[in-house]
């Protein structure tokens, strides 16, 4: 007599809400076997339902040829954060940059009869040049992990985050302006749960930079930039009457894009 499996009235008790699950409840006929028994029950059960995936399968004997069994569904377990979930950090430690030009010269002075020449906020003059010194920007640093579905990091999706590194957002993100984010890459690896469900942890990492208006070269002014642009100066040999000296001076700004614009809708987060 063949092993028959049939879903009982009462089957499919849900549960709705953060942690939702289902059990599915059946009637196995036709064996004493417990080993047969529970075989019969896992090869009809589905493997998935309504999304949720097969975490375990009971059986109890109920009379002769006759068991009680119970399959359980939930979410996948991967013995942390589930699919769908994200973690977010953030660092503001600020990052380095050489600077040629000071905000204001605070201070020029000289020995008693003389004047202390006018760089006009060039900073290191020598006679060959302006050395500048490196100081600590604001550059906001942070990473987002996310738990992708095994089906959304498919090759394309992993050649799309290869081609976004090292790019600046062209539209607003994460409440930053078109420039003001750039791309450093992402870091992914697959996890398997206990059933053989598969997603992805992937980790974005970003950093930000203020977009600026109203900046000041020595007696240039007006000069605006995004925040991953590049601002430099020019300098050449000027006399200062005052001082009787001759000196470096910014003759001319620039402003330099460095890092291609991306559209950061293709990372999917």
């Amino acid at each position: 007599m063949p092993i028959v499996v049939e879903e009982r009235f009462e089957s499919r008790s849900t549960v709705a809400g953060k942690s939702p699950s289902v059990e599915l409840r059946y009637w196995i006929k036709g064996t004493d076997d417990d080993l047969a028994a529970r075989g019969a029950l896992e090869a009809a059960a589905p493997g998935e339902y309504d999304g949720l995936v097969r975490q375990d399968v009971q059986i109890e004997p109920q009379g002769h040829e006759l068991w009680d069994g119970t399959v359980r569904y939930a979410v996948p377990s991967f013995g942390g954060l589930q699919t769908g979930e994200s973690v977010f950090s953030f660092d503001t430690g600020g990052g380095t940059r050489h600077i040629t030009q000071s905000r204001q010269t605070i201070l020029r002075k000289a020995p008693a009869g003389q004047t202390a020449p006018d760089f006009k906020g060039a900073i290191g003059v020598t006679d060959t040049g302006v050395e500048g010194v490196d100081i600590v920007v604001p550059v906001y640093s942070f990473s987002e992990t996310h738990y992708l579905p095994d089906g959304q990091v498919t090759q394309g999706y992993k050649l799309t985050l290869f081609g976004l590194t090292g790019k600046v957002n062209n539209g607003s993100f994460r409440g930053f302006a078109a420039g003001e984010v750039l791309f450093l890459g992402a870091s992914g690896s697959k996890r398997v749960a206990p059933g053989g469900t598969q997603d992805w942890e992937v980790t974005f990492r970003f950093a930000a930079s203020p977009n600026a208006t109203g900046l000041k070269v020595g007696d240039i002014t007006g000069i605006s930039k995004k925040g991953w642009e590049y601002l430099w100066a020019r300098y050449a040999d000027r006399t200062d009457d005052d001082a009787k000296a001759l000196v470096k001076r910014p003759i001319a700004a620039y402003v330099e894009r460095v890092y291609d614009a991306g559209n950061f809708g293709g990372l999917g987060i």
